[in-house]
């Protein structure tokens, strides 16, 4: 492993996965911007660079195996292993979306990107993040998921679409799991939620810049060692389920 910490930071062209990136950046960290579309990967890359970053392009698409196994083999050449996973990339399925009208398809797209692609992506970095002296995983998710939100009277959770949300509590459960098994490890994982972030996954209707939203990602891949695992938190502290 190289002295300089390693990060991959999946859908990390635009929005808040880019503003991750940037972020860690900042450390002196050499990052992976993960990205299936190569001009905008390219042009993420170029634009950190430019900014004084280590930063290069990893071709990743979540949903098939074969782009995640050759990600990981990249990194591995590029960088000599990998410290610090942020699975970012998500999609909504599109609005209006209520439980009666909403196609089982877009939830099966939802589930596959939101979901499926974290355990992808995860399970093909975890051998580079074994290797690691402070492995980090840092899962995005959003308060939209926690079903103790969702129910207590009062809150208002705005109209969410319902595949995406049940993907992040899908995505919750899936970080506890990874953190028991992995809990005789060093390896950290939690999930982060950024607030409702002003993105193109909402149409820009968030409150929130992307750079307040990468905040808790990046304080999440920075953990200590000894650090919580398998928590959930924004920026105000633990989130419940």
């Amino acid at each position: 492993m190289s002295e300089q910490t390693i990060a991959l930071v999946t859908g990390a062209n635009k929005g808040i996965g880019y503003e991750i990136a940037a972020g860690l950046g900042t450390l002196g960290w050499r990052i992976g911007v993960g990205a299936r579309d190569r001009l905008r990967r390219d042009t993420a890359v170029e634009k950190l660079c430019a900014a004084g970053a280590d930063a290069f392009g990893v071709p990743l698409d979540v949903t098939d195996d074969a782009s995640a196994a050759a990600a990981a083999e990249l990194i591995a050449d590029r960088a000599g292993g990998l410290d610090v996973l942020v699975n970012n990339a998500a999609i909504t399925g599109g609005m209006p979306q209520t439980p009666t009208n909403v196609d089982p398809a877009t939830v099966r797209a939802v589930v596959e990107t939101n979901v499926i692609g974290v355990i992808r992506v995860t399970n093909a970095m975890l051998p580079l993040l074994r290797r690691s002296a402070s492995p980090r995983i840092v899962n995005m998710s959003s308060s939209v998921g926690s079903l103790i939100l969702q129910t207590t009277p009062g809150i208002d959770m705005g109209p969410i679409p319902p595949a995406y949300v049940a993907s992040k509590t899908f995505l919750n459960a899936v970080t506890v799991q990874y953190a028991k098994e992995l809990g005789d490890t060093d390896i950290l994982i939690n999930s982060g939620c950024p607030g409702f972030t002003a993105t193109d996954l909402n149409g820009f209707q968030g409150v929130r810049t992307p750079h307040q939203g990468a905040a808790i990602a990046i304080h999440l891949a920075t953990l200590p060692d000894g650090g919580p695992t398998g928590g959930f938190f924004d920026d105000g502290g633990s989130v419940p389920w």
